[in-house]
């Protein structure tokens, strides 16, 4: 009897235990990746005497209030994208806090090794109140140029990677064409970021293009991105004119493009490099250390947090556009997982 009572006792702790995680206790069980670490809303900043420059993490707070299935989407997302990285390293679960099964070699398949150089179609959807925000074709070229440049690691500034990082600066074998450019007039003189101007003109094909919106956000805001697992009707990235590309109507010390860079790899998975919560919280890439907050400016080297250096010029920071320089390694894999087999980006490949 009493073993019958010690059993019951057990199984009643586990349920309890698992119940406890909220959010979590509704997914189903998943196989030894670590996710104890995952997280989705997070606290804003405005600190280091800057301000938020990217409000892709107050949208996806705003988007986890407004549609509650949107949690589990992309705990889904980021299980696979844990899950390639552990096949590609044959154990761990790769997001920089240890831990993880082994998961084996992968089994075939499309995987994030075997994918070669990825090419991203884009569409361009510039919506202007005035002439200046009507940006030219060769504003738009200078914009997909670094894009190439920078997602492949030729950019001209990357041997200004301090060699504490070069040897993890990444080419991400990603690469863009620009497939078209819509224009439309519109009075609005700024759009926010509620996505209104994605509902003014929607998404062209989302689920096989990277649709870009440069309109005039307001706020001093650069632009905003949405996450993989989004709702396709607003899936893309959102770009202030004056920010966008490095010719034209551009603003310093915002004018090389690297907005963009930014953008774009908030909507191939990537995290802000502080992780959006201080020391305690993690971006998932192993290879970029921790940090309290974001960079802003042009950071002397080295700059120190959470008893490490800052990786300043990694694109996911704050700082201007001529101190950014690379993607490291890890966010390379984290990126690429996403265009694997049951990615959430695998469609752009089809």
């Amino acid at each position: 009897m009493k073993r019958i009572f010690l059993t019951l006792a057990v199984a009643a702790s586990v349920l309890i235990g698992c119940q406890q995680n909220g959010q979590d206790s509704v997914l189903p069980t998943q196989e030894a990746i670590d996710m104890s670490d995952f997280y989705l809303e997070t606290d804003t900043h405005e600190s280091k005497g800057g301000s938020e420059q990217c409000h892709s993490m107050r949208v996806l707070n705003r988007q986890l209030k407004e549609n509650p299935g949107l949690y589990k989407k992309m705990y889904d997302v980021e299980y696979a994208t844990r899950k390639f990285i552990a096949a590609k390293k044959g154990n761990g679960n790769g997001n920089g806090n240890g831990g993880g099964g082994n998961t084996g070699g992968g089994g075939g398949g499309t995987t994030p090794d075997n994918l070669g150089v990825i090419n991203i179609p884009v569409y361009v959807h510039v919506v202007y109140s005035n002439s200046q925000q009507n940006i030219s074709d060769a504003q738009i070229a200078s914009q997909m140029t670094v894009l190439n440049d920078d997602f492949r690691k030729q950019n001209s500034d990357a041997s200004n990677t301090p060699s504490e990082f070069a040897g993890v600066a990444a080419d991400a074998e990603i690469t863009f064409s620009l497939a078209g450019t819509f224009r439309h007039a519109n009075s609005t003189a700024s759009w926010g970021t509620n996505n209104a101007v994605k509902s003014a003109y929607p998404p062209v094909t989302p689920q096989t293009h990277l649709n870009i919106w440069v309109a005039n956000i307001g706020g001093g805001i650069l632009g905003y991105a949405q996450f993989p697992g989004g709702n396709s009707a607003t899936d893309g990235v959102v770009c202030s004119p004056q920010y966008f590309g490095t010719t034209g109507y551009v603003s310093a010390p915002f004018n090389g493009g690297r907005t963009m860079t930014h953008e774009v790899g908030h909507y191939l998975n990537l995290r802000h490099i502080w992780g959006d919560g201080r020391c305690r919280q993690d971006d998932f890439v192993a290879d970029t250390p921790s940090s309290d907050a974001p960079n802003y400016g042009c950071p002397s080297y080295p700059t120190v947090n959470c008893r490490s250096n800052d990786m300043t010029m990694n694109y996911m920071d704050y700082t201007d556009d001529a101190c950014m320089s690379m993607f490291s390694e890890g966010q390379k894999s984290r990126m690429r997982a996403i265009f694997a087999d049951g990615g959430a980006r695998a469609s752009m490949l089809n």
